[in-house]
């Protein structure tokens, strides 16, 4: 840590290791100055240096109490309840309001709420939304854009609503990252979670693929082995009958066999499936979309079998080169 700070922060060791032992102390009287001043709390912060914790009160008669404990009082006009009770109304405004600001938080520095969005009119139609006092709320325009940070790797589960599918493998289109599944997990357009992305093409049934796109997560060239370790793909050549495979899913997790035949046609009840791949090793509901790979090649994402890894069973994936070709889909490779 002390290393890292000094990297990131541009202090010297001395720096980072007084300024742990500050933050340390200070984490400690925050907590028993909050309990103390009770409702007249209005937050606190450390200045710059981390050399001083600053906290506010609305009762400046608790200025000694503050000062006895070290830390440097700020008269404040509004409670940390107070700025709290606004939170609770933004986050409770109309989904549409919501959808069109970008952030929101309390600032105890500047004793108020902040509200941020692309541009001022979203903040301000948030605000208005929310029928939060306006005086207690600042607006601002921002460029920033947050998503999630999750590293794609095959064989994670991904989430759809109230369902769960688990990625093929990590892709690009141009530069976009994504990833490949099978097509029966969703429809173009649907919304995923962890990682965030939205269906950009899916096909089922007569086909079983679909690819997601998820902008500002990490494809990995990685598919999720044996006890988590990760297995890198490096090609998508596809293997002879009688080879070994595996396959990761989000169920399961890393079950292996040998191809059986190439270019099955499944009858599922949702219609028919052609060009799958038939395999022995088993999978469970979830597994659907997962990673199969021989040696280093992906092979392609689990669509669907009989018997389960109990019993054992049967498993088909659709080829992972046909949903390549299909949506102008980069492999990532390592």
């Amino acid at each position: 840590m002390i290393d890292a700070l000094e990297r990131d922060l541009g202090l010297s060791e001395a720096q980072v290791v007084a300024r742990l032992a500050n933050e340390e102390r200070a984490a400690a009287t925050e907590s028993a100055l909050s309990t103390q001043l009770g409702g007249s709390f209005a937050g606190a912060w450390l200045n710059d240096d981390a050399s001083k914790l600053m906290v506010a009160t609305t009762d400046a008669n608790a200025a000694p109490a503050i000062e006895a404990r070290g830390a440097q009082p700020v008269v404040a006009k509004r409670t940390l309840a107070d700025l709290n009770a606004v939170m609770q109304r933004l986050d409770a405004a109309p989904r549409r309001a919501r959808t069109a600001a970008t952030l929101w938080y309390v600032d105890v520095k500047t004793n108020t709420v902040s509200v941020q969005a692309p541009t001022v009119e979203a903040a301000e139609a948030l605000v208005a939304a929310a029928g939060v006092d306006r005086s207690l709320v600042t607006v601002a325009a921002t460029a920033e854009q947050p998503t999630t940070f999750i590293d794609i790797i095959g064989g994670s589960p991904f989430y759809i609503g109230g369902s769960r599918c688990s990625v093929g493998f990590a892709v690009t289109r141009g530069t976009t990252p994504g990833f490949t599944t099978a097509g029966h997990c969703g429809r173009a357009g649907s919304r995923t979670t962890n990682p965030t992305g939205t269906f950009q093409g899916s096909s089922f049934p007569g086909n079983d693929y679909a690819w997601v796109a998820a902008p500002g997560n990490n494809a990995t060239p990685y598919v999720r082995g044996s006890g988590g370790a990760l297995v890198t793909v490096r090609g998508s050549t596809q293997a002879s009958v009688g080879a070994s495979i595996c396959r990761s899913g989000s169920t399961t997790g890393w079950r292996c066999g040998t191809i059986q035949q190439h270019n099955a046609t499944v009858r599922y009840a949702q219609g028919t499936v052609t060009g799958l791949t038939r395999t022995s090793a088993c999978a469970q509901p979830g597994d659907s979309g997962g990673s199969f790979i021989s040696g280093s090649q992906a092979q392609g994402m689990t669509s669907g079998g009989s018997g389960n890894c109990s019993i054992g069973g049967t498993t088909y994936h659709q080829p992972v080169n046909e949903a390549l070709s299909a949506y102008g889909l980069t492999l990532r490779t390592g």
